[in-house]
Order: structure tokens, then C-alpha cells, then sequence
């Protein structure tokens, strides 16, 4: 029997979404159990997710998911290499994982391990291009030929890239699959046929017309009596945070190093908004993602230390009566603790570092929140 790892955000849990688990198993066989690895309260992108990460592991749950596992915010506010390393390297330290299962808009495994190949192959010539002062995402496209260039082209593609990279990295025996993506491209802002990207869906909620019908109905009833997180609820918290920093602690940020640690103080120092700031720092080296996960890190205390190396526990956010047994699996195969109850997790720096993001996290709300919900909010278990 197979098991299929997903890496996710699930910002918020949509029918493409479902439509991977599904295809996962018409894939590996219909009794292949899933597990997912899922950011928790803040996303890669570096924004806060829309809806609070139990309410997203509930909703995948109740739509095919076995077992959703949280993905520590060190890891989840680092580059896509980095988010994509700290959730396969968790995924593969279970112990029941065979199978690394990811939507792409190739959907053939082997070109994509040929583009993992041609990466490696022009790490040199990335480099040098990198020298003349352009992004590495532009660099790497640069130093590819024909094909290759086109594939690194989708973002979907990029992560798969990353993934196998990661599984390589740790000499995984975790075997890569992909599914591929039919449906409306990735941060699309025109919905096709029955599916709808997670920015459109999320951008029809903050604005108050939430398209429901792109989500599955179970997930929908979820989302409905929950409260809606943005980053705009806590723009002068975060600059008043900024402001106080020094310059040697702009330099010591995440991504802070090669001058852009002292240009984002400076930007700090001349606007007076978050878009200003993050509009006058970006540049063709910085992408604007770089700059809003600096800015997430320098508010929440995330420093360059805390994802070294890998995630040190395994934090169950939701689990169906098959994922219980999993669980069990899991907790006789894997070296790394098994959290259910937070205040176990009470010893372990970056569990308190999660602790504190989820009460910053909680400001987010339109209505503030309690600080102290990472430790009295239990996993949902749908038996």
C-alpha cells in the first residue's frame, strides 16, 4: 500500500486542491493514504493565510486528506529551496512516506528530473549571470536552453524542481509523482470551468464576494463562520517594529545579506506604508516576495538560525480515523516526537517561536484574537 506525501498552503483549501488528492490516488491506487505537510498561519508568498491553519487542515481532511502536519514558520518564510527542503525532509522522516506527490504544469515526471539536471549542470553560468546584478529565478531561466527554459518558466514546475532537489538531497528513496494541472493557472485571476486559483478565491473573500463555489461545500461551511486574517489589520504594528529595528539588525534578517538588509532600513526610513516600502526595495535582484517574507521575519523574530537544518517534530493540525492510524505507524518508525498536544511541545524553541507568530498572527483579525490559541487548540480528529 502506498503512501502519498503533498506539500501545501491550502490558503484557503479549493477544488483543485481536492482534485490532486483524487488524482493522487486514480494514480498510486485508491487505498493510498495522504499526508500532508501545510503551512501553518503565514504562507510562503509572505502574507498571513486567509483562514487560521486548523480551520485549512479541517477542510482538507473532510475532503480525501489522511493526515495534515503543520510546517514549522522558519521554513515556511524561507526561499521556495528552503520551504521546499524543510517540508520534505519532514515528510521523508516519517518513516510510512512512499511516494512525493505534486501538481505541474509539465505533468511528466521524467522532463521535470531532466530540468533538475539541466539546473545542476548551469550552476556556474547562474552564477555569473547572478554577477551582473538579476534575480536568480531570472538567471537560472537565462542560463536554460530551448525546453528547459520553458518549463522553469511555470511556477508550479519551479516547486516540483524543488522538490526533487530536496529528495536528492537527502539521498530519499521517497519516489517523486506529479499530477498535472488542468485547471486555472497559479495565482490566476480568471477562473476555468469549475476551478478557481487560491489568489481569485482569496481576493473574492477580503473583498467581501466570496466565490464558494470554486471550494468544496464541507470546506465552504468551514470558512463561512470563521474569521478573515490580513496583513492590513496590522500595518502600523509592523512598521512601529521597523522603525525600532537597528541597522545591525536589518543585516542579521533572513535574506538580509548583499546590501539589501541596509536598502529595505532605508525604504523603512522614507515611506510610510508597507506597499511604499516594499515598492522602493524590490529591484531586479529582490522580487517582491523576498522582501514581504524579510518584513514577516523582521515582525514575527524569525532569524537565519532557526531553519537550520530540519524540522525537529512532527505537529499533527488534523487527522481522519485512517491518519490515527498512521499516526501509530509513524510514532514506531520516525526518530522525531510526535506533537498532539502543544504543551508538550513546550521544550522546543521553534514550537515556542510558533507560539508567538500565531499571537501576532491573531492581531490579523478584523476583531483581535487571543494571544495564547497555539496552546489550547487541539487537532481535529474526524472519526
Amino acid at each position: 500500500m502506498s503512501t502519498a506525501g503533498i506539500v501545501c498552503e491550502y490558503n484557503p483549501f479549493h477544488l483543485g486542491h481536492k482534485y490532486h488528492i483524487e488524482k493522487t490516488r486514480e494514480l498510486l491506487g485508491e487505498d493510498t493514504g495522504i499526508v500532508c505537510v501545510m503551512s501553518g498561519n503565514f504562507v510562503q508568498r509572505g502574507d498571513c493565510a486567509v483562514f487560521a491553519k486548523h480551520s485549512r487542515a479541517k477542510a482538507a481532511v473532510l475532503n480525501g486528506a489522511d493526515l495534515v502536519l503543520e510546517l514549522p514558520i522558519p521554513w515556511v518564510l524561507s526561499s521556495a529551496e528552503g520551504f521546499a527542503y524543510g517540508a520534505v525532509s519532514l515528510l521523508d522522516a516519517l518513516g510510512v512516506v512512499t511516494h512525493l506527490s505534486f501538481g505541474s504544469e509539465s505533468g511528466d515526471i521524467g522532463e521535470l528530473r531532466e530540468l533538475v539536471k539541466g539546473i545542476n549542470a548551469s550552476e556556474n553560468r547562474i552564477s555569473e549571470l547572478m554577477a551582473t546584478g538579476i534575480s536568480y529565478a531570472s538567471a537560472r531561466q537565462k542560463a536554460l536552453d530551448g525546453k528547459l527554459s520553458e518549463l522553469i518558466e511555470s511556477p508550479n514546475n519551479i516547486l516540483g524542481v524543488e522538490y526533487i532537489k530536496a529528495l536528492e538531497r537527502l539521498g530519499s528513496s521517497v519516489e517523486p509523482v506529479t499530477v498535472s494541472r488542468h485547471m486555472t493557472d497559479h495565482d490566476s485571476e480568471i477562473p476555468s470551468d469549475n476551478f478557481a486559483s487560491a489568489s481569485f478565491i482569496r481576493n473574492t473573500i477580503l473583498n467581501g464576494t466570496p466565490e464558494w463555489k470554486y471550494v468544496p461545500e464541507s470546506g465552504a461551511e468551514i470558512f463561512e463562520n470563521e474569521p478573515l486574517h490580513s496583513l492590513e489589520y496590522c500595518e502600523r504594528a509592523i512598521l512601529g517594529k521597523l522603525r525600532s529595528m537597528t541597522k545591525d539588525e536589518f543585516d542579521a534578517l533572513p535574506f538580509g545579506g548583499e546590501g539589501l538588509g541596509n536598502r529595505l532600513m532605508n525604504s523603512v526610513m522614507t515611506e510610510a506604508s508597507l506597499d511604499a516600502i516594499m515598492e522602493k526595495t524590490k529591484s531586479k535582484r529582490y522580487p517582491m516576495s523576498r522582501i514581504r517574507r524579510m518584513i514577516l521575519c523582521a515582525w514575527l523574530g524569525v532569524s537565519p538560525e532557526d531553519s537550520r537544518g530540519e524540522p525537529p517534530y512532527i505537529r499533527v493540525l488534523a487527522a481522519s480515523e485512517r491518519g490515527c492510524e498512521m499516526l501509530r505507524e509513524i510514532k514506531k518508525k520516525s526518530e522525531l516526537p510526535v506533537i498532539t498536544k502543544p504543551a508538550s511541545a513546550k521544550e522546543f524553541e521553534i514550537f515556542r517561536l510558533e507560539a508567538k507568530s500565531t499571537a501576532l498572527y491573531n492581531l490579523t483579525a478584523e476583531n483581535i484574537i487571543e494571544a495564547n490559541t497555539e496552546w489550547n487548540t487541539s487537532p481535529f480528529i474526524n472519526i
